[in-house]
């Protein structure tokens, strides 16, 4: 197997799994954008054939410090040429940069174990065509969509092989009445708008629950994980936006729930460690030996449940209306977003200007048909422009 992204959160925790199922898995490629000392480190533990790094100029350094059998290559494509090596493809590239790796994996028909949702999303009419290849399987790392996965996966009239749709087709939407995924409700959960008017990156990043890398976790504060994570489940599913319900569970214990027509609803519960969705996507329809997560049940004393505020928390319902409008709509959300994190992280605006920024991008977005990758890119690209200009008309006026 191959794992894009190695060096960074999904990918540590993603090499510790392995660790753990060592007689399973061979290790074939890894690759990252520029942590040349931890990817070296990574190459000469697992030995791969094969390691990406897309700076091209740490490239000969990062040579000098594996074997000489393991063949380094580098460059703005290095980390998608991980999408055609190996049976299973982990994705756990940060962001649209992972796009080439979904599309890659999928239409050279291997499984694909993908955390990158942003891929999913914004290039969502591409990557469906490529799920469509033969052999191709599409398997979620994320916490909510492994858990509607599991859950989906228990109905009889679905074979042990193909639950949910896994190799492209949605569940028989008739018997699914709702999917209910969960939300932390973040690091401001309890807090006013007023009270969020100045609060630091530092308390953003501060997540109550889970230990994931800045931009995720900051998109956890504004909801806006939650808003990308509806979309793909629409996605992933094939269940229309109207019956994807939004929960904010902050013990993070339920990851997600499907209700039936007949009123049942199935749940899967554990405590918070991806280790374990980790372990779900390499192993399917097998489970991993090593459990993660396990709950002591003696000591759990409440589950609590709750509305999302939409008001404060605008970027989630900004999500469903992009959804909803589908098209490139999605992707220009997901490039302003990007563009609106990375500027809160260097305080060029404020947390609540992150709405502002998505909210004023969409406005003056330009709808297009997504037909193939350059597609994506171009829509990607004209949203990074207008959201840059945004940005900088933020700070003018601050």
């Amino acid at each position: 197997m191959s794992v894009a992204g190695s060096t960074g959160s999904i990918g540590l925790q993603a090499l510790d799994v392995l660790r753990t199922a060592s007689d399973d898995f061979r290790v074939v490629a890894l690759g990252a954008n520029r942590s040349i000392d931890l990817l070296a480190q990574q190459a000469r533990e697992f030995l791969p054939e094969v390691i990406a790094l897309t700076d091209e100029s740490g490239a000969r350094e990062l040579a000098k410090l594996v074997p000489p059998s393991i063949e380094v290559i580098s460059g703005e494509d290095a980390l998608a040429m991980l999408g055609t090596v190996g049976d299973v493809v982990l994705n756990g590239v940060v962001g649209f940069a992972g796009l080439s790796v979904t599309v890659n994996a999928l239409s050279t028909g291997r499984r694909l174990a993908l955390a990158n949702k942003e891929s999913l999303i914004a290039g969502a009419p591409v990557v469906q065509m490529a799920r469509a290849t033969p052999g191709a399987e599409l398997i979620p790392i994320d916490s909510e969509h492994c858990a509607i996965h599991q859950c989906l996966g228990m109905h009889p009239h679905r074979s042990a092989k193909d639950p949910a749709g896994a190799r492209g087709g949605p569940f028989p939407a008739p018997e699914v009445r709702r999917l209910i995924v969960t939300a932390s409700g973040g690091p401001f959960r309890d807090r006013t708008k007023s009270e969020l008017a100045k609060v630091s990156v530092e308390e953003a990043l501060a997540h109550p629950t889970w230990k994931m890398g800045p931009k995720i976790t900051i998109d956890s504060s504004t909801l806006m994980n939650k808003g990308l994570e509806v979309i793909e489940a629409h996605e992933l599913f094939g269940i229309d936006y109207d019956r994807i319900e939004v929960v904010v569970h902050p013990q993070s214990i339920v990851h997600s729930m499907v209700e039936f027509c007949d009123g049942a609803t199935i749940a899967q519960l554990s405590n918070p460690d991806m280790r374990l969705p980790i372990g779900y996507a390499l192993c399917y329809p097998d489970r991993l030996a090593t459990a993660f997560g396990i709950i002591d049940w003696s000591k759990l004393r409440r589950l609590d449940f709750e509305k999302p505020d939409t008001a404060t928390f605008r970027c989630l319902q900004l999500a469903y209306e992009a959804g909803r409008a589908g098209g490139s709509v999605p992707a220009w959300l997901n490039a302003a977003n990007e563009i609106a994190v990375d500027a809160f992280l260097n305080a060029r605006i404020s947390w609540l200007q992150i709405a502002d920024v998505v909210d004023e991008t969409l406005a003056r977005r330009i709808d297009s048909e997504l037909k193939k990758v350059s597609d994506v890119l171009e829509a990607d690209a004209e949203a990074r422009r207008v959201a840059l200009s945004v940005v900088e008309r933020h700070e003018r006026a601050a």
